[in-house]
């Protein structure tokens, strides 16, 4: 009898395993729990996810990563620090080239990184022992092709793209410099960033997290000696900036690969073949996801636009008052994956009502937390943007956004949850649906009133707060069809 609660994917993968060479299958599975189960820490970390204390384990598996992505702002700033000290034309190019990279981290990351760490979760939680090492494997094929297209598309359109963008002269040269060094080694952030999905699918957090600390005590002195050079080093300029990135993965997909060989890792990456089925079970969840990343980015960009018709401090004022809304977002990504994580080995166990309670918890905690935050920053806005500047005009559009936007901020938490429990239960279709309403909303027609409608700013804030309460609204549809189901 079929489980009710395996996917397609999973269904297809256990009958062709079950057809195919009996003898060769049994070995193979009796090998590949040798080697993963021989591992009791591998063993605590499956029984976690499968036994623990939902909160418990919640705030397990979320801390170490949100913990990185605190760290690795820091270092982000800590490069603009030492960048700003080659000039505001090139402070203006590596600024160009956010953007660009900022999407190609949160698809590889959130986007595709979900698909893996959901597909490796169902297959620990099933306990497929082997399926979850195919995975990996396919999950690193995956990464490489990702990369070289990240490559190529930055490599032949970044220029263009950044002249678009109203890059000229040095800050254009700049930003073409900055920005081929970089996506020249797309590969290997691709490459990291799925191998610590796969580890995070597994419920194995502190690994990826030991080894992303280490590169940012590596990174934060190696960057300004490859920028300004020392002794007989020469000076790089920006381009060191970027060396230093990519060296920092370069080492780091190392590590990584060499403790997913070990053994010792709880997921073992080994040459087995590769087979379409399994490219799949990634993809089903990975790509929708991937385009869900687009339209964060796109709304951002188009909200942003709109803001600047009212010119330069409106723009200022909202880029202040809405850093609250970044500042939020590691947070609400740490907990999301390990919702995720959660959701996918108890929906692979069978245990549906756990992965039922861990879906309400996760998405609850996100949304009290971002609307006490969306509370003190509407209460006591000045507190923040007075941080960043004095100008009345600034601090006024600050503020008005604060007041309109801030105290709706519980329901893009919440809703921001339900995303990623939708990675994790492979049911992705609802969530990018709540996507396109927030974009269509508060920036498709948040755009257009603006520009042809001659709307004020204040209605461009109350169709950004609509929007999230609508975002929500989609999105607990989805978490209500799954709890039927799973009740």
């Amino acid at each position: 009898m079929r489980n009710p609660t395996s996917t397609p994917a999973g269904d297809a993968l256990a009958d062709a395993q079950a057809q195919a060479h009996p003898q060769d299958q049994t070995q193979a599975q009796e090998d590949g729990q040798a080697r993963v189960h021989g591992n009791s820490a591998s063993q605590a970390r499956i029984h976690m996810l499968l036994t623990a204390p939902v909160l418990s384990a919640m705030l397990h598996l979320a801390l170490p990563t949100i913990v990185v992505l605190f760290v690795q702002t820091l270092v982000s700033v800590a490069e603009t620090y030492f960048v700003s000290f080659l000039g505001t034309d090139v402070v203006a190019g590596v600024a160009l080239v956010f953007p660009t990279l900022l999407l190609m981290t949160t698809m590889s990351n959130g986007g595709m990184g979900g698909g893996v760490s959901s597909a490796i979760g169902r297959a620990l939680g099933a306990g497929r022992l082997q399926d979850a090492n195919r995975l990996v494997l396919h999950a690193l094929v995956l990464a490489v092709i990702c990369g070289v297209l990240s490559s190529a598309v930055a490599l032949y359109f970044g220029p263009a793209l950044y002249r678009s963008m109203g890059g000229s002269g040095k800050s254009l040269d700049a930003a073409v410099l900055y920005s081929g060094l970089l996506f020249a080694f797309a590969v290997p952030v691709w490459c990291v960033n799925l191998l610590a999905a796969a580890l995070r699918g597994a419920g194995n957090v502190k690994a990826p997290a030991l080894i992303i600390l280490g590169g940012a005590a590596l990174l934060i002195p190696l960057s300004p000696l490859l920028i300004f050079g020392l002794g007989p080093m020469p000076a790089l300029g920006v381009a060191g900036a970027a060396v230093a990135v990519d060296l920092y993965y370069v080492i780091a997909l190392g590590v990584l690969v060499a403790y997913l060989r070990s053994g010792t890792a709880g997921l073992l990456l080994e040459w087995s073949g590769l087979e379409w089925r399994y490219f799949a079970d990634i993809l089903r969840i990975g790509a929708l996801s991937s385009l869900g990343t687009v339209q964060g980015n796109l709304t951002l960009l188009m909200v942003t636009g709109a803001v600047g018709h009212f010119g330069e401090h409106a723009l200022a004022g909202y880029g202040l008052a809405s850093r609250i809304d970044a500042l939020l977002i590691p947070l609400m990504f740490g907990l999301g994956t390990a919702v995720s994580t959660l959701v996918s080995a108890n929906i692979g166990a069978g245990q549906l009502s756990r992965a039922h309670r861990v879906a309400w918890t996760g998405a609850l905690l996100a949304g009290a937390f971002a609307q006490i935050s969306g509370i003190a920053a509407a209460l006591f806005p000045h507190a923040w943007l007075s941080l960043f500047s004095h100008d009345p005009e600034v601090l006024a559009a600050g503020v008005s956004y604060l007041h309109i936007v801030a105290p709706f901020y519980g329901f893009f938490g919440f809703g921001f949850l339900i995303y990623f429990v939708g990675q994790g239960a492979g049911r992705v279709g609802i969530p990018f649906l709540a996507g396109s309403v927030r974009l269509i909303i508060s920036a498709g027609i948040g755009w257009g009133v603006v520009h042809y409608w001659g709307a004020s700013l204040v209605h461009l804030y109350e169709l950004i707060a609509l929007s999230m309460i609508l975002f929500a609204a989609t999105n607990t549809v989805a978490l209500v069809r799954w709890s039927r189901a799973a009740a």
